[in-house]
């Protein structure tokens, strides 16, 4: 369970930098709303990291949510803000998430 509650709490990390991404573009009182988003998804997320540290380890916590966090957040930034997709970008993203899949087999 505390796995899946990690992997949330990585999703969220992801939407929060979602959220920053669109206020830097937004006007008026629309920002206003991605901001709130920001905050809200950044309490989730931290939220769901703390309670998962309770049981895994801090620094495989820390490591597979950041590891979440950022994958994600390249992929949401080549899908919605045209990112550029370059070989290099993809094979080093690809050994992120190998080591994120090796962190969770190697904890106890």
């Amino acid at each position: 369970m505390d796995w899946i509650l990690l992997f949330l709490a990585g999703l969220f990390e992801v939407l929060f930098a979602f959220c920053l991404g669109k206020a830097k573009d937004s006007f008026g009182n629309l920002v206003y709303y991605w901001y709130l988003g920001f905050f809200l998804s950044l309490c989730i997320s931290m939220g769901l990291l703390i309670k998962v540290t309770k049981t895994l380890p801090i620094g495989t916590s820390y490591a597979v949510w950041t590891g979440i966090g950022a994958v994600g957040t390249v992929i949401v930034g080549i899908i919605f803000f045209k990112e550029p997709v370059e070989f290099w970008r993809l094979f080093f993203l690809s050994t992120l998430v190998v080591s994120i899949i090796g962190l969770k087999f190697l904890s106890h």
